[in-house]
């Protein structure tokens, strides 16, 4: 590797974040087009813009490797709403830029900011391609650092193709910015002759269902308190989840240790780490409450003022875990059972939200409702409407993982149905954020019953008003449901926990030098 004294380190940066589910529809250059696709100087342009698009984490590296003296290159960046297999032809052309852009800028050093469990229409690992190819691209010598989601699928292949990589260590994800401050001045040392990582990857057969993955409380978090007490022994300690619709040969939770220069050390932590998680095998299997009970919680809060409010989350209809967010099971319930001060959110229904705008406020229409995208999951549903307010769904986020992040919701309607009020969008995104209900004047106080799809980032955005007690996650139809035996997996290894009874697995021997 090449390191030594660097006045100005040229840092190259550059990304490609999905996380894909498998049984979803595929993801196109459009889709990221609408969402972010920037190259070179619109890149640059968006890293010094005041409401970035980008991510928390590739703003925060940048930031803090300009103030260490660096020069940053921007490359390229796309980023989209968790969703299917990425077409692969996009996906091949966006690398090869890439690579283009690497080899007329000849960094000194690369950062890559991926969310690690994207497939596409042709590859089930091509994490592991772009980072091979990158590392193909500048070769052997230049050091590359790589930033990724908790629900990563991690490979061998990415692991090697990299100098280290950086994971979050929250869910809700609330460190990203955290982790790309990490990433950078780890990239610092590397470059300085510091340090000399090296790396163990040890993959469990658990494939956890992403309800079981919080690191609030659980499994996964006193997986997290673990790592943190032997967190000062290693460089990092990243632990990954995973994503298990993305039904990949990589899925399982896995644990990442990285030391300087000695891999007994890093194997002896990973064994430590993995046995721990292994004990706890059983425990990550979900706990749901039905449909019938979740909509009698919510008609009970609305009316007996005497009870907290209460929170449903559409865990199997969530955006960020590739759901359309457009189906109707629980909205339609609550219609049914006329519950009082309940609210949904956010409705992916881009023909009812125009409907809505054509209509105008204080005006009623038919809203109907049909997910064409998820047929399957999903059932129609229509009935009369009053429109109460109308935007254009630009905002800035306000709390937990949309923070200060400019979003565009497309033409976004607050309508009426039979006493509950429905968030309609038209762009698909994971309603995790309050400012979603509050740039329509809903005061989220007033509310008795709120439902969101989401599966947890909604944790960290509305805390302030729901606390854990106050959450019911729903068992609904859906691409996302937790409940995964509900689907037909492919590539997955089984046996695993939870979809097999039962599974085995041993510490791993230690590395022979």
């Amino acid at each position: 590797m090449q390191t030594g004294t660097f006045k100005h380190p040229r840092i190259a940066v550059l990304g490609l974040m999905l996380e894909s589910n498998r049984f979803a529809p595929v993801v196109h250059r459009s889709d990221f087009e609408d969402r972010v696709l920037v190259w070179g100087d619109e890149m640059e342009d968006e890293l010094h813009a005041s409401r970035s698009r980008l991510p928390a984490e590739l703003r925060a590296f940048c930031a803090a490797s300009r103030i260490a003296g660096a020069d940053i290159i921007p490359v390229g960046f796309g980023l989209v709403e968790a969703g299917g297999p990425v077409q692969h032809t996009f996906f091949s052309d966006a690398v090869t830029r890439m690579c283009d852009g690497l080899s007329k800028v000849a960094p000194d050093a690369v950062y890559i900011c991926n969310h690690g469990a994207m497939r596409t229409t042709e590859s089930n690992d091509p994490d592991g391609d772009m980072f091979a190819a990158i590392r193909r691209q500048v070769g052997p010598n230049i050091p590359i650092i790589a930033t990724l989601d908790l629900h990563a699928n991690v490979s061998s292949r990415m692991v090697r193709s990299v100098d280290m990589i950086v994971g979050y260590r929250t869910n809700p994800h609330v460190d990203m910015s955290q982790r790309g401050d990490e990433a950078a001045h780890t990239l610092q040392r590397i470059l300085s002759g510091a340090i000399s990582p090296t790396s163990d990857l040890i993959r469990l057969p658990i494939v956890p269902p992403t309800v079981t993955l919080l690191t609030e409380s659980g499994p996964f978090a006193e997986l997290t308190q673990a790592a943190e007490s032997l967190r000062p022994e290693a460089l990092n300690i990243s632990l990954f989840g995973g994503f298990a619709y993305a039904d990949t040969p990589k899925n399982g939770l896995s644990i990442l240790v990285t030391t300087d220069d000695d891999t007994a050390e890093a194997r002896r932590l990973a064994n430590c780490l993995a046995s721990a998680a292994w004990g706890d095998r059983q425990r990550y299997r979900p706990q749901l409450t039905s449909l019938d009970d979740a909509i009698a919680k919510a008609v009970d809060a609305g009316t007996d003022p005497s009870l907290p409010p209460v929170a449903l989350a559409d865990v199997a209809d969530n955006p960020g875990g590739g759901g359309t967010g457009a189906t109707t099971w629980i909205m339609s319930q609550l219609v049914a059972a006329h519950a009082a001060g309940a609210y949904v959110g956010l409705i992916n229904a881009p023909d009812v939200a125009k409907a809505a705008h054509d209509a105008g406020e204080g005006k009623t229409f038919h809203a109907s409702f049909t997910d064409h995208d998820a047929p399957d999951y999903s059932r129609p549903f229509s009935h009369a409407a009053t429109v109460e307010k109308l935007s254009d769904g630009n905002c800035i986020g306000r709390r937990g993982f949309y923070a200060d992040r400019h979003m565009h919701l497309g033409p976004t309607a607050l309508i009426d149905i039979a006493g509950v009020k429905v968030v309609v969008i038209s762009v698909r995104t994971q309603c995790a954020d309050p400012v979603f209900f509050e740039m329509l004047g809903i005061d989220l106080r007033q509310v008795r019953s709120l439902t969101v799809k989401s599966r947890g980032h909604f944790r960290a955005g509305f805390d302030e008003f729901f606390g854990p007690d106050q959450i019911v996650e729903v068992d609904a139809p859906g691409l996302s449901s937790p409940v995964l035996s509900r689907f037909e997996f492919r590539e997955v290894p089984r046996p695993c926990i939870p979809l097999d009874h039962e599974a085995e697995w041993q510490p791993v021997a230690n590395f022979v030098r």
